[in-house]
């Protein structure tokens, strides 16, 4: 049984997916753990209580730079012997002296289809702003590893969704959330614990 450590920073809408997956049975040969946190008001860190599961709060605000943060959560990750780590909503990019320690071992969902709308200042509403100022006909999800380059991680899963003519920012965000990242990175975390995603040269091949 693999030890999944969830990292978030807001409301944890990701995070409620991955619990009512697992609930479900639907995420095989893994368990989520604990649940860290870079804000202690996050209501992801009520979700995760009501569910039963370790609460960690690590600010942001309390470390000097990105590496000494990184080096804090580097050294809980240990603690907790963590196999997989999911990032959830969590809105700080990690220095690569935890993404070295976990090669493969960190899983994120990006808003878009990598490698549109991806890097560094993109998030949020931001991504569907940019994805309709563009006029892409469809827009989606990818849940993929994380290493030191912001969404540059091999990709895992993808899922899109048509985009409308009437769409905002917020509407394309709550539908991409609902279809795609809400049912694939529950998957994708289920087929890393179930040993069913192999590295190829740099590229995730999922086998199921």
């Amino acid at each position: 049984m693999k030890n999944i450590v969830v990292l978030v920073s807001g409301g944890g809408t990701n995070l409620q997916a991955l619990i009512d997956a697992e609930k479900r049975g639907d995420i095989r040969n893994g368990k989520i753990t604990c649940v860290i946190s870079s804000k202690a008001d996050a209501y992801a860190l009520e979700r995760a209580e009501n569910a039963g599961i370790d609460g960690v709060v690590l600010e942001r605000k309390a470390y000097p730079d990105s590496k000494a943060y990184s080096e804090a959560i580097l050294a809980e990750l240990d603690r907790l012997k963590a196999d997989l780590v999911v990032l959830a909503g969590f809105m700080t990019i990690l220095d690569e002296c935890v993404t070295k320690a976990y090669p493969y071992k960190i899983i994120n969902v990006h808003p878009a289809l990598i490698p549109s709308f991806c890097g560094e200042g993109f998030y949020g509403l931001k991504v569907h702003k940019a994805a309709l100022d563009y006029g892409v006909k469809i827009s989606g999800a990818t849940v993929h590893f994380v290493n030191e380059k912001a969404d540059a991680g091999a990709i895992i899963l993808q899922g899109a969704v048509d985009v409308l003519n009437d769409d905002t920012p917020e509407t394309l965000q709550r539908r991409i959330m609902e279809s795609v990242e809400w049912k694939l990175l529950p998957k994708a975390v289920s087929l890393f614990c179930e040993d069913k995603i192999k590295i190829e040269n740099g590229v995730a091949k999922v086998y199921e």
